[in-house]
């Protein structure tokens, strides 16, 4: 079986952000873990390889001409790792993710999980692998369904999958709503979507991801469409949640910055045009980066950071203008016994020219 390598930084030490030997010091080579999900296999180094991409393509055709979505690409995912997948719309992120949950198949190449070759799974094998990888939807308003509550949503696939009691299901559900931000937990349940927030439908979204207890986590491009706190805070939440659960997660965005920021200690992939052109530590591909592409992608993220430094300052100027101007104008309010015609005055109205009749 080919895998590729795991990545290791210039000094030659394994990056940070995978299973410790710790982890496996109770349990021999090739042991089972029961805690999460189907079985788990522990290595003698005790890193768990849980998801591997080998040379993998992907092309499409339309019409007479094909169209290369994906070219050799090759990754792997361990238990406890974040992988950020950066590139420009088109490059072919999007891709890897379908691959990834195994929603599109790939053209040619090798996609295993847990060691078996996706092409060809057993039956038990499959379905133990479209419960370990879960993928986070970018759009919180469209990826739920309106006619369903928060506890309808997250109910389903427990009764599904495992086949839960009611109130087992009940207090697991209270449980997944408190892990991911949404607190008192009574609050949310009975709430449908349009009855939540653009960041509390995402933290269900997380919430009904974790439901079936996954190993691998596939974000893509989850934060996009959040507000700049909002986005912290979710970022905090899944990093957190990466650490308890040990969890791998392959985090997709065209924001650069905010890779670098939710992947520090771990690593970033690069993307153009179907390949991968870098793939290092987040601290090395930021401060010396290789590939002119990489570059690119540095130069345009701080051009955007300083845009964004100046439109705070200017935005905060303004505030200030604006509470100056109230405070002149309370001041500056007529009394009630003087220029009371202009205190009552009614607001003013436009009036519309009437259109000239043609002679």
């Amino acid at each position: 079986m080919l895998v590729p390598p795991p990545l290791r930084h210039s000094a030659g030490t394994v990056s940070r952000g995978r299973a410790s030997g710790a982890d496996c010091d109770t349990r021999p080579a090739g042991c089972v873990s029961g805690d999460r999900g189907p079985d788990r296999q522990c290595g003698g180094d005790g890193m768990t390889e849980l998801l591997a991409l080998t040379n993998v393509a992907k092309t499409y055709r339309q019409r007479r001409r094909v169209v290369t979505a994906l070219e050799d690409v090759t990754l792997a995912l361990h238990a406890g790792e974040i992988l950020c997948l950066v590139g420009e719309s088109g490059s072919g992120k999007s891709t890897i993710g379908r691959i990834v949950t195994g929603l599109v198949a790939p053209t040619s190449g090798d996609l295993r999980y847990r060691g078996h070759a996706a092409t060809a799974m057993h039956r038990k094998n499959l379905r133990a692998h479209r419960l370990g990888v879960q993928m986070i939807h970018q759009d919180p308003y469209a990826s739920l369904n309106p006619g369903m509550t928060v506890g309808a949503t997250l109910r389903a696939p427990l009764s599904r999958h495992f086949r839960m009691p009611r109130r087992e299901a009940h207090d697991r559900l209270r449980g997944l709503l408190a892990d991911v931000g949404l607190t008192p937990p009574e609050t949310f349940e009975g709430k449908y979507p349009h009855e939540l927030s653009g960041g509390q439908r995402q933290r269900v979204s997380i919430a009904r991801s974790l439901t079936v207890e996954p190993n691998v986590l596939v974000a893509d491009e989850a934060v996009s469409m959040l507000d700049a706190s909002i986005r912290v805070s979710i970022l905090q939440m899944l990093r957190n949640l990466c650490e308890e659960r040990q969890l791998a997660v392959l985090f997709i965005t065209h924001d650069l910055a905010v890779a670098r920021q939710f992947g520090r200690d771990h690593s970033i992939a690069v993307m153009q045009r179907g390949r991968i052109v870098e793939h290092r530590p987040t601290a090395d591909l930021v401060s010396t980066p290789e590939h002119s592409y990489t570059h690119a992608l540095l130069h345009a993220a701080r051009h955007e950071g300083l845009r964004s430094k100046h439109s705070a300052r200017a935005k905060a100027g303004q505030e200030a203008a604006e509470k100056q101007l109230t405070t002149w104008t309370a001041s500056s309010t007529p009394s009630d016994s003087t220029n009371s015609s202009v205190r009552d005055r009614s607001p003013m109205t436009f009036v519309m020219p009437k259109r000239r009749r043609k002679s």
